[in-house]
């Protein structure tokens, strides 16, 4: 068994790894930009901004003092309005697919029932229910909403479903041989047993939610990172499209993190429950 120290030693390990590989992009990129080198699929660095600009911009976006215009200062009031329809959004597509997952799993007769409709709406991506959701729905923050449940909504359905259909047929007769209802070995027998699977599908539903958030805020937001890249490509200020990534990623990252802490609190004893 590894002492604490030996456990935190590796954990510093793989962080200076991790932040090794960023320097090292970040070392190629201002390379790169600087020698206009020209990649595969044609991308020319020439265009992009140099890091130490994108890094200035992000410190103005955060805290303003640098160049004092309409995009100083504004980042917590974009973030906080993005980070809200994502929860949302990501929220509502986890409490319709688990419970669903869970009983198309378990039971033949419910994924016969839904598996068709399932699958028929799942591989329509999130570009094409665009046209209709503002037909239907209109601009603003409720078709972004429901584009990010969309989206989410079937990669943690589909996870919890194989999740649950890999829990092993003794682990249930074991329960129902004790006389646990029907109820309660779904709770307490399938539901704990799935939740490696579960915990999945929901980091990949919350990691959809993040990418789907720009085309989402492309049409009637203010206030939001997608808003913000959308009118920076209108201006063609490619650095601000760069700074407006990096805080996206910065999010999603953090917002990963935070699921896993707060799962790992609620399934302590579960070792799958872990940051890889």
């Amino acid at each position: 068994m590894s002492s604490p120290t030996t456990g935190r030693s590796a954990a510093a390990g793989r962080a200076a790894l991790g932040f090794g590989v960023l320097a090292g992009i970040v070392g190629l990129w201002h390379l790169g930009v600087r020698g206009q080198w020209v990649l595969v699929f044609d991308i020319k660095m020439a265009f992009l901004p140099e890091p130490a600009q994108v890094a200035r911009l992000l410190w103005d976006f955060a805290f303003g003092g640098v160049f004092d215009d309409a995009f100083s200062g504004t980042l917590w009031q974009h973030l906080w309005a993005s980070t809200g329809r994502v929860l949302a959004g990501f929220g509502l597509a986890a409490a319709l697919a688990i419970p669903l997952g869970v009983l198309m799993g378990r039971y033949r007769l419910v994924h016969a029932a839904f598996d068709p409709a399932v699958n028929l709406f799942r591989p329509i991506p999130a570009t094409a229910w665009v046209p209709l959701i503002l037909l239907i729905i209109g601009f603003g923050s409720q078709a972004t909403i429901f584009l990010i449940t969309l989206s989410a909504f079937f990669p943690i359905l589909l996870n919890t479903v194989a999740a649950v259909r890999e829990v092993p047929p003794r682990l249930v007769e074991a329960a129902q041989m004790l006389g646990t209802s029907r109820a309660n070995v779904l709770l307490k027998v399938v539901v704990p047993a799935s939740t490696p699977g579960i915990v999945s599908g929901l980091r990949i539903g919350l990691g959809l939610a993040w990418v789907i958030l720009v085309l989402g805020e492309s049409n009637g937001i203010e206030w939001g990172l997608g808003s913000m890249i959308t009118l920076a490509r209108e201006q063609v200020r490619t650095d601000r499209v760069v700074v407006g990534m990096i805080v996206i990623g910065l999010a999603g990252f953090l917002s990963d993190r935070i699921l896993l802490h707060g799962l790992r609190g609620i399934f302590r004893r579960r070792p799958l429950v872990r940051a890889t």
